[in-house]
């Protein structure tokens, strides 16, 4: 069992056995990130489904609006002059049979592989080395395209691709503890929306079962879902 450091201890008594309003959960987890670096704040929802059937299934993106405040390494499998296409907007590796060759032999260099259409029959042969690591393209997510540009830019933007996983829960970073909890605040809402958008259709019963929050090193806070469904965005 691991040991619980003094710090950690420390920060999870400042954490109260309830839930918090989503603006004070994410000033008090932004006061408690106080490691050494810029910790990432991340979301984790359990959600009512059963991901085992397909209809109780989530996969999809959000477009963060604030960012994410990491750099995103994307490579691109092409062919022809959509390799320079991907280059010339911002991927750090792009290529064909080359790079299919690369990752087959473990080699992954990256954060993110976009597949234009033609190539994922070659794509779909890495399965076993890009399945386990939540990296083969698809049409959902927005990284199976014939519009890279436009592809690249938006998740160098801040566009994250999420999916619940076997138990039915997300895990999604949603900025750093360097933001303002503005900043975090307009993010973490904009997720919500996101999840609540796109419910599947064979959820049943209670859709949101929780919702925490958690920096890098700290401990984590419960945040009261009604209160971030009733905030307002404008715009």
């Amino acid at each position: 069992m691991p040991k619980i450091s003094k710090r950690f201890i420390n920060l999870a008594s400042t954490v109260e056995d309830r839930t918090y309003e989503a603006l004070e959960a994410i000033q008090l987890v932004k006061q408690n990130a106080n490691a050494k670096f810029d910790e990432t704040i991340e979301a984790h929802a359990r959600l009512g489904i059963d991901p085992k059937y397909t209809d109780q299934q989530l996969r999809t993106t959000v477009a963060l609006p604030q960012g994410t405040g990491q750099t995103v390494r994307i490579a691109v499998i092409a062919r022809g002059e959509k390799v320079a296409e991907a280059k010339s907007a911002g991927a750090e590796l792009a290529g064909e049979d080359d790079l299919v060759e690369e990752i087959n032999k473990g080699e992954m260099n990256f954060d993110l592989l976009i597949a234009t259409p033609e190539m994922m029959p070659k794509v779909a042969k890495l399965g076993r080395v890009l399945g386990p690591r939540g990296l083969m393209p698809n049409p959902k997510a927005g990284t199976v395209t014939t519009d890279l540009s436009n592809a690249i830019k938006e998740f160098k933007a801040g566009k994250l691709e999420f999916r619940a996983d076997r138990a039915g829960i997300v895990h999604v970073r949603f900025g750093k503890a360097s933001f303002s909890a503005e900043a975090l605040l307009e993010n973490l809402k904009t997720l919500q929306e996101t999840i609540d958008r796109n419910k599947p259709s064979g959820a049943k019963g209670r859709y949101w079962k929780s919702l925490y929050i958690s920096s890098t090193m700290g401990p984590s806070v419960e945040v009261d879902i009604t209160t971030l469904q009733d905030i307002q965005q404008e715009g």
